[in-house]
């Protein structure tokens, strides 16, 4: 019952938003959410008084929406006026009945939902006037993604070893999909006027290779702004752990039991190393870097065939060379990216082809082997002195994650 409340107040909110950021005059997003929690609470009372019921809400919603049509049109209507009030009125009616009929629970969690809706009318608007055309474009594009897409592939095991099902394979693009896009959004709000340090934190959850790749040249151009592109750099790969144990949670979460000691430990040293960088060395002025829009489809599938193609080599090489072979591929794979071998090894823990004491230590090498590519890439696009600072904390980053690994009982 409450799954379907939540999944309408989500579709509702999805809608409207991009009606009022199209400015619709006739409905906005309180609206359309409204008229769908509405049509939700409307098919429950249906159990109890019939589906006529929900008939006689339907002709009642379109009697608003076509009474509200004529007077927009017939200019009868103010440009602040809306549907909104009417729709409210039909909610707590429907509110008012599933309390006669004993949803308690539900009915009160609707009418507070109400009235939150009602209450956040500026702030809501205000928010969406701030959203820019490549953020509408973002948010519908993961649409697209999670809710179009993903729906109509099968879940269903294919090809060797039985680890290439497109369902979930998917679903893993989704998530790394939206884990970059809530970063994505929360810079575009506030990562310009947060600094340097809330921009190497998101960055972190956007791209932390791409980030690395902005400051660098950044600090090639500038040589005083070797200590903020340090910082920075520090921090999006210190991120990076954050962004691993939440791939593993909703993967595969009792692995994380197991990964999350560790991590911890390289997560605390890292996090100090940032900290010893922003009071310790010259921060200068930096431009924050321009990352794209992370809900673009083409990436997505690069991202689903590298993860299927880094699923099935893992499994490959687990089967014709040994447990002890699943080392060398997380260090190859890590190199450039992370994410697709994480999922991978939660995803071949759940299907118990690895036991969690080699899937947290592989998870590990390739988060390592990332930092050798990023102080690469920092030393080549940056210049000596960048490397010498980020290449230091890496170096000692990952000799205290290799004694970890050889050393954690």
């Amino acid at each position: 019952m409450f799954k379907a409340f939540g999944i309408a107040l989500l579709l509702g909110l999805l809608v409207g938003l991009q009606r009022e950021w199209d400015k619709h005059p006739l409905a906005g997003i309180r609206t359309f959410t409204l008229i769908t929690l509405f049509g939700a609470a409307s098919a429950l009372l249906a159990r109890d008084y019939g589906g006529l019921l929900v008939a006689a809400s339907l002709i009642a919603v379109v009697g608003l929406l076509v009474t509200g049509n004529w007077m927009a049109e017939n200019g009868n209507q103010q440009a602040d006026s809306g549907q909104t009030t009417e729709i409210a009125a039909l909610v707590m009616f429907a509110v008012g009945a599933m309390l006669m009929s004993g949803y308690t629970l539900p009915a009160v969690v609707l009418g507070g939902t109400t009235a939150v809706l009602l209450h956040l009318k500026e702030r809501l608007q205000s928010a969406i006037v701030r959203i820019s055309a490549s953020d509408a474009r973002a948010i519908f594009q993961f649409v697209l993604i999670a809710l179009v897409i993903l729906p109509l592939l099968p879940d269903k095991e294919y090809g060797p070893y039985a680890v290439l099902n497109p369902f979930k394979v998917w679903l893993m693009v989704v998530l790394i999909v939206a884990i970059s896009l809530c970063g994505y959004l929360a810079y575009r709000f506030v990562g310009v006027r947060g600094g340097a340090l809330l921009a190497g934190i998101l960055g972190g959850f956007i791209s932390s290779t791409a980030t690395t790749v902005s400051y660098a040249r950044q600090c090639a151009e500038h040589p005083k702004a070797i200590g903020t592109a340090a910082m920075v750099i520090v921090i999006a790969s210190t991120i990076v752990m954050v962004r691993v144990a939440i791939e593993v949670a909703a993967v595969a979460g009792t692995l994380l039991k197991s990964l999350l000691p560790p991590l911890l430990l390289l997560f605390v040293f890292m996090l100090s190393a940032s900290a010893w960088l922003y009071f310790r060395m010259q921060q200068a002025h930096t431009e924050p870097p321009t990352h794209g829009n992370p809900s673009q489809l083409k990436p997505a599938i690069i991202f689903g065939l590298l993860y299927a193609v880094v699923l099935f080599v893992v499994a490959f090489v687990d089967d014709q060379f040994g447990h002890k072979a699943i080392y060398v591929a997380a260090t190859i794979s890590g190199l450039t990216d992370v994410d697709a071998l994480t999922l991978s090894v939660a995803e071949l823990y759940n299907q118990e082809r690895i036991e969690d004491s080699m899937a947290w230590r592989a998870i590990l090498i390739a988060t390592l082997s990332n930092l050798v590519f990023k102080a690469g890439a920092a030393g080549v696009l940056g210049g000596k002195k960048l490397f010498a600072v980020v290449g230091s904390v890496f170096a000692a980053t990952i000799a205290l994650g290799v004694g970890l690994i050889l050393l954690w009982p």
